[in-house]
């Protein structure tokens, strides 16, 4: 069982408060949350934010909805991520997800946590140089030792903006691994950074959440299969 730490903050450049953007009568990412506490090898799930002002609605909003949050630096999410491991007690390994991600698929977070522990890997994502998932589903599985090391060793701002750059960037030093799938979907568009973008997660919850809350990844493709004004909302493929 592995602990996941969400990152989420109000001041998105592109589209400000979207975490909290409404799906289907709740905050996007508590949407978000519901899938993520659906994968089986997640025992524990703690989003991490910052202290600054603007994000105290989103602290406010998890905590009445008993999500546990950790607050930092607003740049600094790397060692925002320490904080929530130094919250959780010290575990093994943790999961890196971020909150622009409201289709992330419970299945995927478990494949890529049994990959990381199958292979004995340091970090393993759906991300690296072969990318098959869509953007929106991306995981990351890392040793949190070493994650500990990157917070103490690196000056880098990017890494420490990034978190995990500093393990990835190393292949000489770290073992890493990739998870894929069948279907190359890696230009497919599931992310939340543009208004577009949210007006298409909001198409697919308003069409699939009231009959099935639990929709999995083959629905969100099914139903934009149908829809040929999704399919290539705001010029990205969307399936």
């Amino acid at each position: 069982m592995t602990l996941a730490i969400l990152q989420a903050r109000m001041s998105s450049s592109r589209l400000p408060g979207k975490v909290l953007a409404d799906l289907v009568g709740a905050p996007m990412i508590l949407r978000q949350i519901e899938r993520v506490r659906r994968a089986r090898r997640v025992s524990r799930l703690i989003v991490a934010t910052s202290t600054r002002p603007d994000d105290d609605p989103l602290a406010e909003a998890l905590a009445a909805a008993g999500v546990e949050v950790v607050r930092g630096d607003l740049d600094d999410v790397l060692s925002r991520f320490i904080a929530a491991l130094d919250a959780a007690d010290e575990q093994a390994a943790a999961v890196r997800l971020t909150a622009d991600c409201p289709l992330t698929d419970p299945t995927v977070i478990d494949d890529t946590i049994a990959l990381f522990e199958r292979s004995n890997a340091d970090y393993a994502s759906n991300t690296g140089d072969e990318r098959t998932f869509p953007k929106g589903l991306d995981v990351e599985v890392f040793k949190t030792a070493i994650l500990r090391q990157a917070h103490a060793e690196t000056t880098d701002p990017y890494d420490r903006e990034h978190v995990t750059p500093f393990i990835y960037r190393r292949p000489q030093q770290f073992r890493l691994a990739t998870l894929t799938q069948d279907r190359n979907e890696g230009e497919v568009r599931w992310t939340v950074d543009r208004p577009d973008d949210l007006a298409f997660v909001r198409a697919v919850y308003e069409g699939l959440y009231p009959a099935r809350p639990a929709f999995v990844s083959d629905d969100v493709r099914a139903f934009v299969g149908e829809r040929p004004d999704l399919k290539t909302l705001g010029g990205d493929p969307r399936a």
